[in-house]
């Protein structure tokens, strides 16, 4: 959960044995997103004839995987109390050179071609990341600027032309549709497979490795974090870095998915990643959340749109308004919870100040946390 910034030295602590067995606030938020998931598909199975088929679940993890990957390069920087408005320019620069070399290389392998991509994106994530971490300019004014430039150079390299998806490798087309294991009419693509290895890699690296668990502390508490001697600047860049390496596999993943690359490809995916993850549970306000809830979120808001399509009744303009109402909800409920919470474990600290709550399922909230971990 978050802390005030103006708190330096506050440490988590928790209720006595007996209650260390609540669940942890990310906990709750993802179970919630779980339930809202359930009753959307509930709810639209009663008035859409046909949506529990496997058709509309394969239309789901097909379409969801870039947003998924996107909203795990969001979560990166937001946790650490910064956010990349660029990544959505990251995929179009990632994408349309990825299929460039592609084209002027056929018998390329895949691998090369995926090596390609993230390493694109993670030479451009850490341009933003030099900026905010060692030239002290905020996040929200860098990746505005770079949002433009990296567009404005791919359309420059691109001279206005596309790469069209018959120039492109025979497995680029076939990638898309290939399926892990499928049943029932249910199709386990392999690309939606790839997203959900990416989010639980992500998911158990910064929970258990200490870069992660500091990269936590620095968005809880920044002044607490450098007071402890985490280095913050490194740890901001690296986070840049590798949201820009996932927005480049989420570029390869777009080529796959669309086939024909323009130099506008990906525009307003960064606004779609910045509400999966805020939905999902991560904070703006940094320090809380988790990549496991962004990748709910961005599956909730994706099957919201893709089952408003099928209701002829709601107007495109009423399907937008219910993703801002969602981004809307949700950070008023984070901001609700975190104010609960942070007054229950005041009281508790209260009551019990010899006792501190069980960490080790949890990502740090503070930087004393972190240096301990």
């Amino acid at each position: 959960m978050n802390r005030s910034p103006n708190s330096t030295t506050k440490i988590l602590s928790g209720p006595p044995k007996a209650a260390d067995r609540t669940l942890h606030p990310d906990r709750i938020k993802e179970l919630t997103l779980l339930g809202l998931i359930a009753l959307a598909v509930i709810v639209f199975g009663l008035v859409i004839d046909g949506y529990f088929s496997g058709r509309f679940f394969n239309r789901v993890s097909t379409s969801v995987v870039v947003v998924v990957i996107l909203a795990a390069a969001q979560s990166l920087v937001i946790i650490s109390r910064n956010v990349d408005l660029s990544v959505g320019s990251i995929v179009g620069v990632a994408a349309y050179l990825t299929a460039d070399f592609l084209q002027n290389n056929s018998g390329a392998n895949p691998l090369v071609a995926v090596l390609i991509a993230v390493a694109v994106g993670a030479v451009l994530g850490s341009v933003n990341g030099l900026l905010v971490a060692y030239g002290g300019v905020p996040a929200i004014i860098v990746t505005l600027g770079t949002l433009a430039l990296f567009r404005t150079l791919v359309s420059l390299y691109s001279g206005g032309s596309n790469v069209t998806a018959d120039a492109l490798p025979d497995w680029v087309i076939e990638l898309n549709a290939s399926t892990i294991v499928s049943g029932g009419g249910f199709d386990m693509r392999t690309t939606f497979a790839v997203a959900i290895v990416v989010i639980l890699v992500l998911q158990w690296l910064l929970a258990r490795m200490r870069w992660g668990r500091r990269l936590y502390a620095i968005g809880s508490n920044p002044e607490a974090a450098a007071q402890a001697g985490i280095p913050a600047k490194r740890l901001v860049l690296w986070s840049f870095m590798g949201s820009g390496a996932l927005a480049g596999l989420a570029g390869f993943m777009f080529m796959v998915r669309v086939g024909t690359i323009s130099a506008t490809a990906g525009s307003g995916l960064e606004l779609e990643s910045v509400a999966a993850a805020v939905v999902g549970g991560v904070s703006i306000l940094g320090g809380s959340g988790t990549v496991l809830g962004a990748f709910l979120g961005a599956v909730l808001i994706d099957t919201l749109r893709l089952s408003l399509v099928r209701v002829p009744q709601v107007s495109e303009f009423w399907r937008d308004a219910v993703l801002g109402v969602l981004v809307l909800l949700s950070v008023i409920a984070d901001g609700l919870l975190t104010r609960r919470l942070s007054r229950r474990a005041a009281e508790q600290r209260a009551v019990h100040p010899d006792t501190t709550a069980d960490t080790s399922e949890r990502p740090p909230t503070t930087s004393q946390e972190a240096i301990r971990a």
